[in-house]
């Protein structure tokens, strides 16, 4: 069937726009091929000057003119969004969902209708909020009813604002815990980090910057080497020196360990609200 729109987004807030602002910056689709909605006609308004790209209020219009249709909402919205689009949606058409917690199988119950009975193609997916400077990990799960071509098309979505794999939905939980949750970890190291420096006597945006800098080299070293991060860590770690003397400082303190507790507690949680 041919739509007015390739992708239509339902939600425009930080993940929204951010996902708008990369695919139009990669280039993966032209404004003309996109449209989003807001809750508000001022928003709507807003975000159309912000990235020229056509805005709405009425989620039905948008889901039956667009191939794919991208929810991005909170989780608890999620049935509210179905119960105003599931009966304009046809079989060809793919539902990408970012909500943590939903299922592939939560999903398809939600909007599954006498029309599309068990022939949905429904993509869960979870992205981390650096997407916002196009440096998200999105991890993408399928269902059954999407092909190849399919993945590919949500996969360059999602590429546009960072990194993407396709994983197990068994993996979900875990991942939710780890690059889900984790740069609120990541924020907590730097301000730490930052902290001291600033009791030592530095001013506090020359800490957030040397700190966030040095996170952002070792991250890209880990990444782009492939080498264990514990032999990255050993060689700076001179006899006698100074990082060995703060690694064994950490050490004392638990820092692994409450690391390691810390993504364990927020993928627990992501458990227990898939029940």
């Amino acid at each position: 069937m041919s739509r007015t729109y390739k992708l239509g987004l339902i939600g425009c807030g930080n993940m929204g726009s951010a996902l708008l602002r990369g695919i139009k910056s990669a280039g993966v689709y032209q404004p003309s091929e996109m449209i989003f909605s807001e809750a508000s006609g001022a928003l709507v308004k807003e975000k159309e000057a912000a990235f020229g790209v056509t805005g709405t209020c009425d989620n039905a219009a948008l889901a039956k003119n667009s191939d794919i249709i991208a929810i991005v909402v909170k989780p608890q919205h999620l049935n509210g969004v179905a119960d105003q689009i599931r009966e304009v949606i046809e079989p060809d058409q793919i539902i990408v969902v970012v909500a943590a917690g939903r299922t592939i199988a939560s999903i398809k119950e939600v909007f599954t209708t006498l029309a599309v009975a068990g022939s949905l193609k429904i993509v869960r997916t979870m992205p981390n909020t650096p997407a916002m400077v196009g440096e998200s990990m999105t991890a993408l799960c399928v269902n059954d009813h999407m092909e190849e071509e399919d993945i590919a098309k949500v996969k360059a979505i999602f590429s546009a604002i960072g990194r993407v794999e396709v994983v197990d939905e068994s993996m979900m939980d875990l991942i939710t815990g780890l690059s889900g949750s984790g740069p609120a970890f990541i924020y907590m190291l730097i301000e730490a980090m930052a902290d001291e420096a600033v009791r030592s006597g530095m001013a506090r945006n020359n800490a957030y910057l040397f700190a966030s800098q040095t996170v952002l080299g070792s991250a890209k070293m880990v990444r782009d080497t492939g080498q264990h991060p514990g032999k990255l860590k050993d060689l700076v770690c001179s006899p006698g020196g100074t990082t060995i003397a703060g690694v064994c400082a950490l050490e004392e303190a638990g820092f692994r360990d409450a690391i390691m507790k810390g993504v364990r507690a927020a993928t627990n949680r992501s458990m227990e609200m898939t029940k």
